[in-house]
This record gives structure tokens, C-alpha cells and sequence, in this order.
């Protein structure tokens, strides 16, 4: 493994707090014989008195990788991220916590843009960019510049996510050069995966969400407190996606900890029997499987190479009434009851907005709804519908009351399952994931690392 090359900087920093000891060292030893000390010579008196407060923009050093400064703003900042994805419901305690983790993280994501760089792996400054802007827009519907507010308003910084983003693709493009092209998936491997596939037809698969949080004989204790503490956490209304990129140690952090759809036996037997048991919506862990503990959260689930009616694409009507400011529940509800009896009586979608206009309703029209996306309780009753029928009203006072009317639907056709060169793709990300982890595990044991 190539050595870490230390900047000129950090070595004229280190340089120079070297010399600043060696000078305090000497202005001590001076400092016992200030009785006797001639004229000329710095005389330091033994009840020293500091005047003015230290300056509060220092940045401190709380850990040293490699020569490579982690500051205690660094984690402030980045600790910032995960309390903001928690609405800051986290106690004191906690807090102590998660600096620990966001700590440990921060001198792993130190370690892989070290070891980037060491393989001459530079990621340019506008590609960061452009993913910054990618993560503001997708995760967040904001702007760069308002992304860059946010950040600042919550206690973070854009330097922060960049750093983040930075170690991500940094070790993405690191597994790509030292690690993929050695990892060979003969065709007999991947037929005999299909021809499985085909068997377990009708069987289930799931789309599993999972934080891995890696531990050795001497961390074991001290790894499953912070995932229970973490299981805690996102009970309590946590993002697991934003858990999972700050946290899990698995290749899939980047992506939220996003499994895809997966078949119970491509999973570690513990994980397996936790899977199988688990309701869409589910969060299970801590579990240890081997080299750590998960945490998973079950995304979905459909059946093997069989169409699923939730993936069907319906073609809906909503009509809306609203209600006069100050009615009270019994007129809202008398209202609603009159509202439902009017909007039966259209004949069909065709008839809706003529129905609607005659009663002061509002109409919206799509044709591209997913039952998928539908919340649970309306998503399995409006399945049940034929076109032109409708689900019972729904609203709040505040709100008004709605009817969603089922103009049409398409059916999904049966899924014919991965392709030969998805599932080598699959198979081949699955075998960088286990060497990834193996390669930081060697980078961590052979790091100098200095804490403050």
C-alpha cells in the first residue's frame, strides 16, 4: 500500500508547534529561578494571570490521521447534519454519543481520500460541485444558493456535505481502480443464480434498506451501543437515509442504504430470518451478522417474477370542496355526506366536471398515479375500483373534503426478473462491498492517528 504523502502545510504547522514547546519548555525552566535572574533575562512569575478570553474562531485540532487535521468545527458541522434530519429531538446524552460516531466517520472518510490520493486519484472541485447541486435538488427541492443557507442555518456548512461528497466519490473511484478489476463473476455463477431466480418464481423478494456498522473483538461492546442508540434514534422519527450516509460502513451508504430488491437467500442468515418476518415500513436491528451489526428497514416487498396490481398506473379524478371558515364538525360532516351524493350521481368521469361545476367543486385530472404511491389505506381500496366508481370522501375541516374518481388503469405486465448482465452487475457489487470493507479495515490498522 502506497505511504500518505503530508502536505508542505501541515508539516510546517507541525514544524512550528514543535518549536512553540520547545520555547515554552524553556521559558518554564527559566521560570523557577525568577528570584535570582539577572538583569536582561524574561522572568515569568510563578502566579500567572491570562488576560482576555481565548479567540473563539480557533479552530482546534480533535484528531490527527495521517497528518490529515480533523477540528472539532469538522464534526460540529457534520453532527449538525444528523441532529437536523432528527428536528434536534436528541437528548444531551445522545449528543455525546453521536460526536463519537460522526468522529469515527470522519477520520474513516480521512483515511479514503488519503488513500485516493496516494493512487493519484484527484476528484475535481466542479464535480463535487455538480453533485452538491444534485443532492440539494433531489433530496432537498432547493437551490445551491439556498441549499448553502440551509446548511448555515441548521449549525453546518456547504463545506461539510462537500467534504462528504468528496470521500464518497473518492472511494467510489478508489474500489473502481484497486478493487473491481480483480473481482471475477464466471457466466456458470450467474446462469445458476437465474436458474434459481426462475424456481423461486411467485416466492417473495425485498427492497431492504440497511446501516452496517462494522466492529472488532475490542469495539463489539461499544459498536452495539451506538446501533441501539441509532435504532432509538430513527424510532423516534430519524431519517434512515440520512442515518445510513453518515453511519453505515456498507458501499450502499451512498445511496441512502438502499439494497434494492434482494431474495432472502442473498442475505447473511441472520439478516434472513429478521427479513422474513418484518411489514413494509418495518425498522429491526440491532442484528450482528459477521464483523458487526445491521440495522434494516423494509422498503417494499412483491413476489418473484409475478406482476405486482401495485405497480398498475391509474388514471384519477379529484374532486374538492371547501369548506366555509367556521363550520363546525356536524355541518362539515353533513356537507360532506351531501358532497358524496352529488358527485354519485355523475355518470362516469366524462360527466365529473359538469357534477362538480353545479355544486362549487374544483376537478384535477392525472393519468400517470402509480397505486404504489398511493398511501396504504386508499392505495389497496381504489385497486378494488372499476373506471367511473369512487372512494369514499376523505378531508379535514381545515382542508376540505375530496373524492378521488378511477378514470382508468393499466396493468403491469409480469416482471421477467433481472437480466444475465444485471445480476453479474449485482453479484459483482455485492464481492467490491466485502473487499471494500476488508480494504478499510487494513487502512485503519495501519494509520497514526493523534487525538486531542
Amino acid at each position: 500500500m502506497q505511504a500518505i504523502n503530508r502536505s508542505k502545510f501541515i508539516k510546517q504547522a507541525l514544524h512550528s508547534i514543535g518549536a512553540a514547546i520547545v520555547i515554552s519548555g524553556s521559558l518554564a525552566a527559566s521560570a523557577a529561578n525568577a528570584q535570582s535572574a539577572p538583569q536582561g533575562q524574561i522572568v515569568i512569575p510563578d502566579d500567572v494571570k491570562m488576560f482576555g478570553n481565548d479567540n473563539p474562531n480557533m479552530r482546534r485540532a480533535t484528531a490527527v490521521v495521517n497528518g490529515s487535521v480533523i477540528t472539532g468545527t469538522d464534526v460540529d458541522q457534520r453532527l449538525a447534519l444528523v441532529l437536523a434530519a432528527n428536528q434536534g429531538k436528541v437528548s444531551d446524552e445522545e449528543k455525546k454519543r453521536l460526536r463519537l460516531q460522526v468522529l469515527r466517520n470522519l477520520i474513516d472518510e480521512t483515511l479514503q481520500i488519503q488513500e485516493a490520493k496516494a493512487s493519484d486519484i484527484d476528484i475535481a472541485q466542479a464535480e463535487i460541485d455538480q453533485s452538491y447541486a444534485r443532492v440539494a435538488a433531489q433530496n432537498f427541492n432547493q437551490n445551491t444558493d439556498a441549499m448553502d443557507a440551509y446548511l448555515k442555518r441548521i449549525g453546518s456548512s456547504p463545506e461539510s456535505l462537500k467534504r462528504q461528497i468528496r470521500g464518497e466519490l473518492s472511494w467510489q473511484r478508489l474500489l473502481q481502480r484497486n478493487v473491481a478489476p480483480f473481482i471475477n463473476i464466471s457466466e456458470d455463477e450467474v446462469n445458476e443464480v437465474l436458474d434459481r431466480l426462475k424456481a423461486s418464481k411467485g416466492t417473495e423478494e425485498y427492497r431492504l434498506g440497511e446501516i452496517y456498522l462494522a466492529a472488532t473483538p475490542e469495539s463489539h461492546d461499544q459498536v452495539a451501543q451506538n446501533a441501539m442508540q441509532i435504532v432509538q434514534q430513527l424510532r423516534e422519527g430519524g431519517s434512515f437515509v440520512a442515518y445510513a450516509r453518515q453511519y453505515s460502513q456498507a458501499s450502499t451508504a451512498a445511496v441512502g442504504g438502499d439494497l434494492g430488491w434482494i431474495r432472502l437467500a442473498q442475505l447473511p442468515g441472520e439478516l434472513a430470518a429478521a427479513a422474513r418476518e418484518m411489514q413494509t415500513g418495518q425498522l429491526v436491528g440491532p442484528i450482528e451478522v459477521p464483523g458487526g451489526f445491521s440495522i434494516i428497514y423494509l422498503i417494499d416487498k412483491r413476489q418473484v417474477l409475478t406482476a405486482d396490481p401495485r405497480d398498475a398506473v391509474l388514471a384519477l379524478k379529484q374532486i374538492s370542496l371547501d369548506f366555509p371558515k367556521g363550520i363546525s364538525e356536524a355541518q362539515a360532516g353533513a356537507k360532506a355526506e351531501a358532497f358524496a351524493k352529488a358527485i354519485s350521481a355523475a355518470k362516469g368521469c366524462g360527466d365529473v366536471e359538469k357534477v362538480a361545476a353545479g355544486i362549487g367543486a374544483q376537478v384535477v385530472a392525472n393519468d400517470q398515479v402509480r397505486a404504489r404511491d398511493l398511501p396504504g389505506p386508499i392505495q389497496n381500496a381504489i385497486l378494488q375500483l372499476s373506471p367511473g366508481e369512487t372512494l369514499p370522501p376523505f378531508g379535514s375541516i381545515d382542508d376540505g373534503v375530496r373524492i378521488l374518481m378511477l378514470c382508468g388503469r393499466d396493468d403491469p405486465q409480469v416482471d421477467s426478473g433481472p437480466s444475465f448482465d444485471q445480476l453479474m452487475s449485482q453479484m459483482e457489487d455485492e464481492r467490491i462491498n466485502k473487499r471494500a470493507q476488508m480494504y478499510l479495515r487494513d487502512l485503519r490498522r495501519d494509520a497514526i492517528i493523534e487525538y486531542n
